[in-house]
Order: structure tokens, then C-alpha cells, then sequence
């Protein structure tokens, strides 16, 4: 058990955003499991393993503990678009 209390998620998406620039970027949860979309052109010629490895990258030590409860939709700006 962590001491932290949990994030929420507001927390979530600024961690987030702090370490890596968004085009676009949404986050809901209720406190224990955390879905994100996420959409970076740093996203751009990366596999989806290598995007969430750059998420976590850039998440850092602040979720830990929690990160195991994040599912993320990573989009470059162009598969963005293509969602419409």
C-alpha cells in the first residue's frame, strides 16, 4: 500500500502533459483505473509499445504505483484526423 493518495484524474493528464507535448489529450477515471488519449506527433513513426513506453517516460515516478490501472489510445495527429 502506497502512501500516496490517489490521482485523479485532472493529475493524471497534467503529469502527461508535463513530459511530452500533446495535440490532444484526455483522461478519465475514477481514482484506481485510468483511461488516457493521448495524441503526439511524437507519437509519429513509433510502435504502439514504444508510445506507451514514451507515456510512462514521461509519467516518471509519480505513478508508479498506479500505472498498471492507465490504458492508453495512442494517435499520432494524422490517425487523430482519421478517427474523425
Amino acid at each position: 500500500m502506497g502512501t500516496m493518495s490517489d490521482p485523479t484524474p485532472q493529475e493524471v493528464r497534467s503529469y502527461i502533459a508535463h513530459g511530452l507535448s500533446c495535440e490532444h489529450l484526455e483522461v478519465e477515471g475514477d481514482g484506481r483505473h485510468f483511461f488516457a488519449t493521448i495524441v503526439s506527433m511524437e507519437f509519429e513513426g513509433r510502435s504502439r509499445v514504444a508510445r506507451h513506453q514514451r507515456v510512462y517516460a514521461a509519467l516518471g515516478d509519480r505513478m508508479r504505483e498506479q500505472i498498471h490501472a492507465l490504458s492508453m489510445k495512442t494517435l499520432t495527429p494524422a490517425e487523430w484526423q482519421a478517427q474523425g
